[in-house]
């Protein structure tokens, strides 16, 4: 790691002068009044090594709290089927794309799309509209939230799935099927992640947690032995795969491989419900319109389960990260982390009873949210939680309580890109309809400060640099641009991840 320079910069929300900002060994040296060079342990003047920001930015680099890093990576690379509004609309997408694109889709392998939400479609998509649409070519669609998939009659077969009465696959009949799209050859896999790991930093992010559903100890090892950079990666574990991590004695934030610290422990991941759009979010009421046995959600695990499993992962120096979407879901997994004694954060927490915010608190639980999700789903919140949505995404409830906050995207459900994420969390709007509950809204500052993974905008010396180079304050814009925000530069441990200048 070579030191370096940073001439001239500015410090985010402050205007009294510009300063000198070392760095060396990939941490912060000194932050010094700009000129005074022996400051810094050198003579006046531009010393080897320095780079003249000329009045720019320099913030703590952005972290998204919550990735499915290789999904999205291919997901860079699929077809977006987002703006459908029926099963039709999809259909038509589907069309285009295997009799009018350039590249064919090849044969024996499934078309894969993204992005549909049919929980606000009038009908329900089914296999026979895309058998329709495209005859024995393998279709599969993943919904916008991942917990479901739709496909054509090939795209069952392609899955192993013979028979099914809709095509329609949720939750527990999708999970287990899911990795059959995900199973690229390794070297193509790694590129592709290599790529969005650079499409990344050009937005100013210099870390994610990963929660790729996968053996995440030999995924990310394989990368680092083939040279990873320019990108932190905290790498969550699943049930399935604990075994692996306790027994090679990793604790939360343990290097995965000698020889660099960008890639560490993550926290244990255990998914306790389902989604909104999906209709399996657990709730206390009934969703708006049903009745009968799944009117509330579906608990993915019971309480009695949960909490041995944490208490394992606690014992063995791991965090635990938690998703819970509705509000019952959020009650129980509070009841598992008190009862265990684990540390760590729920993952979503998109509903929450007000009793329950003050647990969050009084457990010093951390709300891992993606506030872009509230963008997304507003219409479908409204529809099916109704009068219940004045408590639904509320991050200044959250924040008033001293609940801890981390931002992220749950990318491919939202695009890896903070500045979304800090945007949706201030405006509450987007594509310039009204702010949805504003009420529940935070202000620029804490909504940055939760996508710097606790860093101080000060930047404190003995930090590790990881930084972001912008042209503009973050904290004096307009809020409404902030999707916009032009990155000059981004720095991972002192190394340029991104230059733009």
């Amino acid at each position: 790691m070579t030191a370096l320079l940073l001439a001239n910069a500015r410090l985010a929300g402050r205007f009294d002068g510009l300063v000198d900002v070392a760095l060396d060994g990939g941490r912060i040296a000194a932050v010094v009044p700009a000129g005074e060079r022996s400051a810094v342990g050198g003579p006046p003047g531009p010393p080897p090594g320095s780079v003249d920001l000329d009045g720019r930015v320099l913030i703590p680099g952005l972290w998204d709290a919550h990735t499915h890093l290789t999904q999205w990576a291919l997901v860079r690379h699929r077809l977006d089927v987002s703006e459908a509004t029926s099963p039709a609309h999809a259909a038509v997408l589907v069309r285009a794309r295997v009799h009018g694109a350039m590249t064919p889709v090849p044969h024996g392998q499934p078309l894969v799309g993204y992005g549909f939400r049919w929980a606000g479609w009038d009908t329900e998509p089914t296999a026979a509209v895309l058998d329709e649409a495209v005859g024995d070519v393998p279709v599969i669609l993943l919904s916008g939230d991942l917990h479901s998939a739709w496909a054509s009659s090939a795209g069952l077969r392609y899955l192993g799935i013979d028979h099914h009465p809709t095509g329609l696959l949720r939750e527990e009949e999708w999970m287990p099927a899911s990795p059959r799209i995900v199973a690229v050859e390794d070297d193509v896999a790694d590129e592709m992640v290599a790529d969005a790991a650079r499409a990344a930093a050009e937005r100013g992010v210099v870390g994610v947690v990963d929660f790729e559903v996968a053996d995440n100890l030999a995924v990310w090892r394989r990368r680092v032995g083939r040279g990873w950079g320019g990108l932190r990666v905290r790498a969550g574990v699943w049930e399935q795969y604990l075994e692996a991590v306790l027994a090679a004695g990793l604790t939360d934030g343990s290097p995965l491989a000698e020889g660099t610290d960008l890639v560490t422990q993550g926290p244990l991941k255990v998914i306790s419900d389902g989604s909104l759009n999906t209709l399996t979010a657990f709730c206390f009421d009934e969703y708006a319109g049903l009745t009968g046995a799944g009117a509330h959600g579906v608990l993915n695990i019971a309480t009695d389960q949960l909490v041995p499993l944490m208490s394992r992962a606690r014992d063995a120096g791991l965090r635990c990260a938690i998703h819970a979407i509705g509000d019952r879901a959020n009650a129980l997994a509070l009841d598992a982390f008190a009862a265990s004694g684990a540390r760590g954060s729920i993952e979503h927490a998109q509903l929450v009873q007000p009793d329950d915010v003050a647990r969050f608190a009084a457990l010093g639980v951390t709300a891992s949210v993606q506030p872009e999700h509230a963008m997304d789903d507003r219409d479908i919140a409204e529809e099916l939680w109704g009068d219940r949505t004045e408590r639904a995404f509320p991050l200044a409830d959250l924040r008033r309580a001293g609940v801890p906050l981390a931002l992220g995207s749950d990318a491919p459900v939202a695009p890896l890109d903070p500045w979304a994420a800090v945007a949706a969390a201030v405006t509450r709007s987007r594509d310039g309809r009204e702010p949805w509950h504003p009420e529940q809204s935070l202000d620029l500052r804490t909504a940055l400060e939760a996508s710097v993974d606790g860093r101080s905008f000060d930047l404190e010396p003995g930090a590790p640099a990881d930084l972001a180079v912008l042209d503009v304050d973050p904290l004096a814009v307009d809020p409404a641009g902030l999707r916009q925000m032009p990155v000059a530069g981004t720095l991972v441990a002192g190394e340029w991840t991104h230059r733009g200048f």
